[in-house]
C-alpha cells in the first residue's frame, strides 16, 4: 500500500474505505471485510452515525491499532472550542481508540470564527488525542483563512473530486501549500459509469471503469476513499493501484470535467 507523507510528519495510505451512508450491520461487515483485504485507512465522521459500528469491527478484527489510520470529522454546527473537544472525545470512545490519526473540520461555518475552532484542534493535538489536523470542503479562500487561524499545519483537504469535477486550481493550490487532497465521491455517485470515454479506456486496459477513475486520481497523488461494501468492489478498488495510465489517457480524462458538483448541501459555500 503506497503511503503519502502529510505535513504533520505522519503517513497516510493512499487508498482507503469511505463509510458515508454505511451504518449498522452493513457498515460493520464492510469494515471487517476491508480490513481482511488489507485496507488500513478508514474514513468516517461524527455525522455519519457509524463510528460505533467501525469501532466494533476494528476491535473484533484483532488488527493492531498502530497499523490503522482513522479519519473522522467534526460537524460544522459544532465548531466552538468545547464542542470540538467533546465531539473528538465521543469519537475516541465510539471508535475504541486513544487517538485519531486525522481530524477534519467537516464543512466551514462562516458564523463560527476559525480561530475558535482551531483552539480545540490545538488542544487535542497537544494532548495527543489527534495526530494530524485537516479540513474538508474548503475552497482556496477558506484555506487561506484557516492558515491564518492556527499554528497547526493543515495536512489534508477532503473534497469532492472526480472526472466530472476536476478541481485543478484547488489541487494546485493545495499541492503548493503541502496540503494533501483526499477525494470523496471519487466515482461521481456512479456517473462515471456512463462515460463513453472512460468505458473505452477501461476496455483497452482490461479494467473496470471505477478502477480507471481511481488510477487517474492516484496518479495525481490524491488520496481516495471510495465507499464499497461488497467483496468484489472492495478488491477491485485495491487493484486499481496496479493500473498505469499514460499521459495521453490521463489528459483525456482531465478534459471530461463539466464542473459538476454533486454534493452541495444548503449550507455549503463553494465560490471563492
Amino acid at each position: 500500500m503506497k503511503k503519502i507523507q502529510l505535513a504533520s510528519g505522519f503517513s497516510i495510505p493512499q487508498i482507503g474505505l469511505g463509510t458515508w451512508l454505511l451504518t449498522g450491520r452493513e457498515c460493520f461487515e464492510a469494515v471487517s471485510t476491508a480490513l481482511d483485504f488489507g485496507y488500513t485507512l478508514i474514513d468516517t465522521a461524527v455525522s455519519y452515525d457509524n463510528e460505533q459500528d467501525i469501532g466494533k469491527a476494528i476491535e473484533e478484527s484483532g488488527i493492531n491499532r498502530s497499523d490503522l489510520f482513522l479519519t473522522t470529522k467534526v460537524w460544522y454546527q459544532k465548531l466552538r472550542t468545547k464542542d470540538v473537544i467533546d465531539q473528538c472525545n465521543r469519537s475516541l470512545d465510539y471508535l475504541r481508540t486513544d487517538y485519531i490519526d486525522l481530524l477534519l473540520i467537516h464543512w466551514p461555518n462562516k458564523y463560527i470564527p476559525m480561530r475558535e475552532t482551531f483552539e480545540g484542534f490545538e488542544q487535542l493535538v497537544e494532548e495527543r488525542k489527534v495526530r494530524s489536523a485537516g479540513i474538508s470542503n474548503f475552497t482556496i479562500r477558506h484555506i487561506q483563512e484557516a492558515k491564518k487561524s492556527t499554528v497547526l499545519k493543515l495536512s489534508v483537504n477532503q473534497v469532492e473530486f472526480h472526472p466530472f469535477l476536476y478541481q485543478k486550481e484547488l489541487l494546485q493550490y493545495c499541492n503548493g501549500n503541502s496540503i494533501s487532497v483526499m477525494a470523496y465521491s471519487p466515482l461521481g455517485r456512479g456517473k462515471v459509469f456512463h462515460s463513453e470515454l472512460l468505458k473505452e479506456i477501461a476496455e483497452d486496459k482490461g479494467a473496470e471503469v471505477s478502477q480507471i477513475v481511481l488510477a487517474w486520481l492516484l496518479r495525481k497523488n490524491i488520496i481516495v476513499i471510495p465507499k464499497a461494501s461488497s467483496d468484489e468492489h472492495l478488491k477491485a478498488n485495491l487493484d486499481s493501484m496496479e493500473i498505469e495510465l499514460s499521459d495521453h489517457e490521463s489528459s483525456l480524462i482531465d478534459s471530461i470535467s463539466e464542473n459538476e458538483r454533486i454534493i452541495k448541501p444548503s449550507w455549503a459555500e463553494f465560490e471563492d
